[in-house]
């Protein structure tokens, strides 16, 4: 006969974890109960913040609670975040701000604080510290957790860990958070958006394949909608589809791309925790209140934007190689212009000067609506902007324009931003 798992149960609110299949739990009688066969067995879990910009700024706004909530640019911005009250009108994450507001006129539009978001996602984090070392930080409002070997620490499963995390931050911080929980990073992020908000999803080695099987193709990591359409025509529509193909048959079709999609498609995924992830680049962007042509104008805001980008690759103690314009008209058309430089750069002059050089060329007549820089090719900064007597930059030397960068740095972190800056922030 075959042999029948008991069901494993946690409780959210009291932490009891007990044998039972009961839907409400036996110690304290909540209904905010996990089960799961597996449940004492499942490590790898994904944490992600419930609608983060839009429930913080409720959060400190109790007027707001029962009004639809956008974050983001104004009219001609996009949405950041959305809240789960807008949500049902239609507005997502990186609509255009007028799209979102045809559909929902009556949200409340916020301009974001990143300043007060960061702090947020350091209090949230330190709730992590506490529980896991063990912990890849996607953003500011979602990580992945390894709680292996934290039972015998907490005498307790990953799950009660996990939600005693949970627990934490909305008591201490008032926000809420969602969880997915499983056996690899791929299956936990896919759990965590099963449940939402305040929500704790598991799926385990049992039940992966029959949770996939009836999903779109594009909940697959890495399958996006030109992917999925070259799947269609082979006539695959669904997880299950593909689960009914051998590996090598997928790869025959679709070489190591389909050899990788039929892995995720039974649940394989054997990407660990990533604990020394960074950041692949370093970027800033902004959207025009109004549409610009001018390149003076243009030329102003990539300055600012530049200054930007060269103070987080200092405060992270990083350089980079390449960088990157973007621009995007008023269609909706992004033009991407990038450039390798000789050697790593931390200076806004240096990447301003790439950026400006790629700007003046794309800027001949088209209408902007937004405009970006940033860096990539990350490293350490000790080989960062050699000293090289004979390049000239704008007349100066590289020597030179490096220290006074980096003087005007030293008086602006005693004194603030406002206290020296450029002639060229006038332009």
């Amino acid at each position: 006969m075959p042999v029948i798992e008991r069901v494993i149960s946690a409780c959210r609110d009291c932490l009891a974890e007990y044998e039972s299949d009961e839907p409400v739990c036996t110690n304290c009688g909540s209904e905010r109960v996990v089960r799961h066969p597996e449940l004492g067995r499942l490590t790898v879990a994904h944490i992600d913040c419930d609608a983060f910009y839009a429930t913080i700024e409720k959060r400190d706004d109790p007027s707001l609670r029962d009004k639809p909530v956008l974050v983001g640019g104004e009219r001609r911005g996009v949405v950041s975040t959305a809240c789960y009250i807008a949500r049902k009108f239609g507005p997502r994450s990186a609509m255009p701000m007028f799209k979102a507001l045809q559909l929902c006129p009556h949200a409340v539009v916020i301009k974001p604080n990143m300043a007060k978001y960061k702090e947020v996602s350091r209090q949230v984090h330190k709730v992590f510290d506490t529980a896991t070392p063990l912990i890849e930080a996607l953003s500011l409002d979602e990580a992945f957790l390894d709680l292996s070997g934290t039972g015998k620490l907490f005498n307790r499963s990953a799950a009660a860990t996990l939600a005693n995390i949970a627990r934490e931050i909305e008591r201490d911080i008032r926000i809420t958070v969602s969880i997915g929980l499983s056996y690899n990073k791929f299956l936990a992020k896919l759990a965590s958006d099963l449940d939402k908000p305040r929500g704790f999803a598991v799926i385990g080695r049992s039940d992966a394949v029959s949770v996939l099987h009836d999903l779109p193709l594009t909940r697959l990591l890495g399958v996006g909608p030109a992917l999925a359409d070259r799947l269609k025509v082979a006539g695959f529509f669904k997880v299950g589809d593909v689960q009914r193909r051998s590996h090598e048959e997928m790869a025959i079709l679709f070489g190591e791309t389909g050899n990788y999609i039929a892995r995720l498609a039974q649940g394989i995924d054997e990407r660990h925790v990533n604990v020394d992830r960074e950041a692949k680049s370093v970027s800033a962007e902004t959207t025009f209140n109004e549409d610009i042509r001018d390149p003076a104008k243009l030329r102003r805001i990539l300055w600012t934007l530049c200054e930007r980008v060269a103070d987080r690759l200092k405060t992270k103690n990083i350089a980079g190689r390449t960088v990157t314009l973007k621009l995007k008209t008023t269609r909706f058309k992004t033009v991407t212009r990038n450039h390798r430089l000789g050697a790593p750069t931390q200076l806004a002059e240096t990447i301003f000067r790439e950026a400006e050089t790629m700007l003046l060329k794309e800027a001949t007549g088209p209408l902007f609506r937004l405009i970006g820089v940033g860096v990539d090719q990350l490293s350490d900064p000790a080989g960062a902007d050699p000293q090289d007597l004979f390049s000239v930059m704008g007349g100066k030397t590289a020597t030179r324009t490096a220290e006074v960068e980096r003087a005007m740095d030293t008086v602006r972190a005693k004194f603030g931003r406002a206290a020296i800056r450029k002639g060229r922030s006038d332009l």
